[in-house]
């Protein structure tokens, strides 16, 4: 029997049962939604969990409110819920009836975009958090944690064990989750265009040389990043925008959330394969941004880049604060012309590097070095 990983979002998730009547728990399938909902409601009185992929659970759900009146006293966890969006205007019905936080736990894989009815259905009775795979600050072990990738079986697994999953994950995913959503498009022409972006982790988005490649339309592009964005498998960094007269390049970034599916995609099956590979430097880039986004959720993320090539690689804003990071693979760091000429633009209040160090330490002009630790530890 697998131990517990306590997981970062599991006391947010307590505290918005207690403030909401419906709390929503989104992300890809596999990475430990339904591991982290029931630990909390083993934790709770009157709770009742149903799987929608479970014929008998869903057998239950076949008169929806009368299953849900008779247990109106209980806080109900409902997984894989994406399957069934016609559910969501009979949840509101039931939830303005009852009137009390805490009435529904909702788990799916597939965002509110996707889940297209719950945003108009539940307006200002659902909160929604993400969940996303198990990053630095939640396991100890950083080095398997950045080639297995942080889906819980895939991060215990050893190597070789490991990328078997993953390739199946990738599979089933392909030929079995993306089509239950309504979703045709062929699998093997989806994992064509997932693999491409794994080859570009990190780069800009060229969608007119995506199109060009994929033999597609620009539109049908967006739309094919729009489906594995909705998913929770990639994701895309907006540049940062500033009111000057520079000339700031336009285009997201697209990363791959998880960087045990990237190494998967390009063959790396090891930690040696992965240290000689040309993808090691994105693929450090797309580990630490992952960790420091689900460490920072409240803060606003985006990248610095000019048509000069002045570049930042992440940029945190809350309120009028701003951070700037710059990610090196190297344990020897060394910063560009352009980092600095893009502080003078950004002004944060703090400025760093990440990078695999033994120690923190100062580099520049008030630029410090940190390892990924480290940064976690500080209290921005």
């Amino acid at each position: 029997m697998q131990t517990y990983i306590h997981r970062l979002r599991e006391s947010l998730i307590k505290k918005h049962l207690d403030s909401f009547p419906c709390v929503a728990l989104l992300g890809a399938r596999q990475v430990g939604k339904s591991t982290l909902a029931k630990n909390i409601l083993k934790d709770l009185e009157n709770t009742l969990y149903l799987d929608l992929e479970d014929p008998r659970d869903y057998a239950k759900l076949q008169e929806p409110i009368a299953f849900l009146e008779a247990n109106q006293n209980k806080l109900i966890c409902i997984d894989e819920v994406q399957r069934y969006p016609n559910l969501f205007p009979i949840f509101r019905s039931y939830l303005d009836q009852t009137n009390r936080n805490g009435q529904l736990l909702l788990l799916g894989s597939a965002s509110r975009a996707l889940i297209r009815q719950s945003s108009e259905s539940l307006a200002g009775r659902i909160s929604y958090i993400e969940i996303g795979p198990f990053v630095v600050n939640e396991v100890n072990k950083n080095k398997r944690l950045w080639l297995q990738g942080g889906y819980p079986v895939s991060y215990s697994l050893d190597e070789s064990t490991s990328f078997d999953w993953r390739i199946n994950y990738i599979r089933t995913f392909l030929e079995g989750d993306i089509p239950a959503l309504g979703i045709k498009i062929p699998a093997e022409t989806l994992r064509r265009f997932w693999t491409m972006l794994a080859h570009l982790n990190g780069a800009l988005l060229n969608a007119s040389k995506l199109a060009s490649s994929m033999g597609v339309s620009i539109p049908t592009i967006k739309n094919y990043l729009d489906i594995l964005e909705g998913t929770f498998v990639i994701r895309q960094l907006k540049p940062f925008h500033t009111n000057t007269k520079k000339r700031l390049i336009k285009s997201p970034k697209i990363y791959i959330r998880d960087t045990g599916l990237v190494h998967c995609l390009l063959g790396i099956e090891s930690y040696n394969d992965l240290l000689g590979h040309p993808a090691l430097g994105t693929s450090y880039e797309a580990f630490i941004i992952n960790t420091i986004l689900e460490h920072l959720p409240l803060y606003d993320a985006s990248f610095y880049r000019s048509s000069s090539g002045a570049e930042i690689d992440l940029v945190l804003e809350k309120g009028d604060k701003k951070i700037a990071i710059e990610i090196k693979s190297s344990a020897s760091p060394n910063l560009t012309q352009g980092f600095f000429e893009a502080l003078k633009i950004i002004q944060p209040e703090i400025a760093l590097v990440i990078a695999p160090v033994s120690s923190p330490y100062p580099i520049k002009q008030d630029v410090w070095v940190y390892d990924i630790n480290s940064f976690l530890d500080l209290e921005i």
